[in-house]
This record gives structure tokens, sequence and C-alpha cells, in this order.
């Protein structure tokens, strides 16, 4: 099966975009003609279980996105994560090293993250609110938990809908996704450059990855936010937009060079 999509852009080098795992494709409004409008060619997709991508077998989702890729015709990307997606990005970047020429992972999960305490009692809250029915509820902890200070109700309102949409393909579906077995130390060779964000206002789970990836990564830079949550790409597009554009910029002259 191929993940539902949408393609812009005519650029020679080609952008895939990962949404987190409380969103789909749609998150990237702000950043996906953007993208285009620099001179690439971007990819934005629904991961198996979101938005238009329904789970019908077992999978790997980095699997899925190098399939994509082949359907695109793209040899190569620079790969685009926000939490789930960045570990999703992470797996791909491990697995298929010559398929990924950069990365930019906001507020990223990994493959073989450890959860806390809390974040465990957290996901509890979340699996009695659906056990019990309770979509609505599930779907308000979700916005109340991701979305930092700046995001406004427009963006609470997309997430809302996003993450809803989820439940419903998710509680749905017969199949699992598959785990992929990353290490540690296969995302200790990823060589491909990095940009690491983290933000001041994430949940602490979250900014620790952030600080271990940009020491854990050998070709990596850390860019904390002190404005963000965990939805930076939501909480302020335009911004996230021009940091994104930056950082490929950068990457492109220093390959000229």
């Amino acid at each position: 099966m191929t993940l539902s999509h949408d393609l812009a852009g005519q650029g020679p080098s080609t952008v895939v975009l990962l949404h987190s795992g409380v969103c789909d494709r749609r998150m990237w409004d702000g950043q996906f003609h953007a993208l285009a409008e620099a001179g690439h060619r971007v990819v934005r997709c629904d991961l198996r279980g979101f938005g238009d991508t329904p789970v019908d077998a077992p999978h790997t989702h980095a699997e899925d996105v190098r399939a994509l890729l082949d359907h695109v015709g793209a040899d190569r990307a620079a790969v685009v994560g926000s939490s789930f997606g960045g570990a999703v990005a992470l797996e791909l970047a491990a697995r298929h090293p010559g398929r990924v020429t950069a990365l930019a992972l906001l507020a990223p999960a990994t493959p073989c993250m450890v959860p806390s305490e809390e974040l465990r009692a957290w996901g509890r809250r979340e699996d009695a609110l659906l056990e019990a029915g309770d979509v609505d509820a599930a779907v308000e902890l979700n916005v109340g938990t991701w979305l930092g200070p700046d995001a406004d109700e427009a963006a609470r309102d997309l997430v809302r809908r996003m993450q809803r949409r989820a439940f419903e393909v998710q509680l749905a579906a017969e199949f699992d996704a598959v785990d992929p077995e990353v290490t540690r130390d296969e995302l200790a060779r990823i060589t491909a450059p990095a940009l690491v964000v983290g933000g001041a206002h994430d949940v602490p789970d979250f900014r620790a990855v952030a600080d271990d990836l940009a020491d854990l990564l050998p070709a990596a830079r850390h860019v904390d936010l002190d404005w963000a949550g965990h939805l930076p790409a939501l909480e302020r597009p335009d911004e996230t937009a021009r940091l994104l554009t930056a950082f490929l910029a950068e990457l492109s002259r220093e390959a000229a060079d």
C-alpha cells in the first residue's frame, strides 16, 4: 500500500515531512508550500493509522516511507520528523542510510526511547479514557499536553481534528506496527547532518531526548526554542518554516563548497 501523500515543488532536492503521533500530514500546512517555494520538491504523508492511510497489515513505518520514496521517484531525501515522526526518520536513516541526506528532528522521539514513569502514567490515563469510550476526553488530554503556550485556537482545533481521526483509524485497526528494534548503537552510526530541535515548554522526556540526540548523532546541531512546546510547527508555523529552510539552505551551500 502507498501512503496517502501530497507533493509540491519542482526542485532538485526532495524533502519528506513526517508528522507527530497526535497529528497527520495536515500539521505541515505552515511549512509545506514554504519549503516548495524555497526550491525543494516536498512530500508530506499520512503514516499508517493516521489521516487518510488505514492500517491494513502489519508494517514498519520506515519501510512504508522507503516505499513512498520509491513511488515518487526520489532516490534520496532530507527527512523532517516531528515527535513520533522523528523516530520514524531515525529508523529510516539507520536502516537505509543511503536514502537520507539530512534529518531535521522537531521535539523527536527515538525508536529506542524508554518513557519515564510520568509519561507511562500519562499513557495509562489516555488508555483508560479510550477503554471507557470517552474519546472526547482523550482528545482533550492530548491537546492540553502537547501544544505549547504560543499555539492559537486554530492550532488547537486542528490537533483536535487530527487526533480524533487517528483514534478513529487506530481503534478500528486489526493490525499493529512491528517493533523496528533499532538500537542506540545504530542511531550513533547515523552520519547524515541533523538539526535537533527542543522546546523549552515540552514535557521533560522529550527535552531529554533532544539533548541526548544532539550528543549521540555524529553530525548533529542542537537548537533549543525558548517559546516552543512539543509541536513548534503548529505553534509558530512561519518561524518553524524559516528554521527548516535555513537549515536546508546551509546544507546546500556546504555541499556546493
